[in-house]
């Protein structure tokens, strides 16, 4: 009888190990039936959280293999032939405090939600009592998507920036929250979203797009930031190492299609902290990686500049 093995990341009483279950193998079955098998017939201490069983609550997410997922809609089948095994790793998702066995504490992650203020500031005429006040379908549409998180933490396990430090980058579904209602045509106070974003690490992002690969509602918290971003350099709030890189890669691109590197950190950093990087640039420069006589010795724009230009500009529009 071909058999499923479960090496299960578990944690209790402050100690941690790894602890293996198998079972008969059965076909068509998630990766939630069998850890309820295991509960139910193995171990009952085994602890971890369910409810809908249908995607919709996020409270089974779990790390699988390496990835987070949804235990409740993920197949053993496509599992074990995905990675060519019969034996699963199973560990509670990435970036939280654990509690007991795949179980995680929300608490902090839900307290800097609400520093966004994930909620609505209605406009008056959407608050006038018994009046009804219609929201167009395409303005309807332009947030719609963001409402689909079910804040199950899969981004908050798949981000490499919370995995380097969590006290300056908020979490991305933080940041899908907050931009869902900028977008909203209802609500009447944008900034009160924008600014604590932009104070809590809006332009720390590191790109590695995790959020949007992980995400099972496939949402993209990624391109959350960047619209939080635009609307909030459009606001005014532009005292930003990011916001100051931004514009000196877009100068740039503009004047010779070439990046300066040495100048981008003079004006991204500024001249004081560019200066604690310096053993760092002498080896970069060492390696051919850098060169700091760009600062005196005019670069030549490079062949087809104008075309650069062409499709600087054509985003900027594309961005309005």
């Amino acid at each position: 009888m071909r058999q499923i093995t479960y090496h299960i990341h578990r944690y209790q009483q402050g100690r941690a190990y790894v602890q293996s279950f198998s079972f008969d193998y059965e076909p068509d079955r998630t990766l939630l039936w069998g850890l309820q098998k295991i509960k139910d017939e193995q171990d009952p201490t085994l602890t971890f959280l369910a409810a809908c069983r249908s995607a919709v609550c996020g409270a089974c997410s779990i790390r699988v293999n390496g990835e987070a997922m949804l235990g409740c809609e993920s197949k053993i089948d496509e599992i074990t032939e995905r990675f060519g095994s019969d034996e699963i790793e199973i560990a509670p998702i990435g970036n939280f405090k654990v509690l007991r066995d795949l179980v995680v504490d929300w608490e902090s992650k839900v307290d800097r939600l609400r520093t966004v203020a994930p909620w609505i500031f209605l406009k008056a005429e959407f608050n006038e009592g018994d009046k009804i006040v219609r929201q167009t379908p395409k303005d309807f549409k332009k947030f719609v998507a963001g409402t689909e998180c079910i804040l199950c933490g899969c981004c908050v396990s798949e981000c490499n920036k919370l995995t380097a430090r969590q006290d300056d980058f908020l979490e991305p579904y933080v940041f899908t929250k907050a931009n869902r209602f900028v977008l909203d045509s209802r609500d009447d106070a944008p900034m009160a979203h924008i600014k604590p974003a932009f104070d809590n690490g809006l332009w720390n992002c590191v790109h590695c797009m995790n959020c949007i690969s992980r995400c099972p509602k496939h949402l993209k918290p990624a391109q959350d930031i960047s619209n939080l971003r635009k609307e909030a350099t459009k606001s005014g709030l532009t005292d930003s190492k990011g916001v100051r890189h931004a514009v000196a890669f877009k100068d740039d691109l503009m004047k010779t299609g070439r990046l300066k590197e040495v100048s981008m950190s003079l004006k991204s950093d500024g001249v004081v902290d560019s200066a604690k990087q310096a053993v760092y640039a002498l080896r970069l420069w060492k390696h051919s990686k850098i060169n700091p006589f760009e600062l005196i010795v005019p670069q030549k724009p490079v062949n087809g500049i104008d075309g650069v230009r062409t499709l600087v500009k054509a985003a900027e529009e594309a961005s309005k």
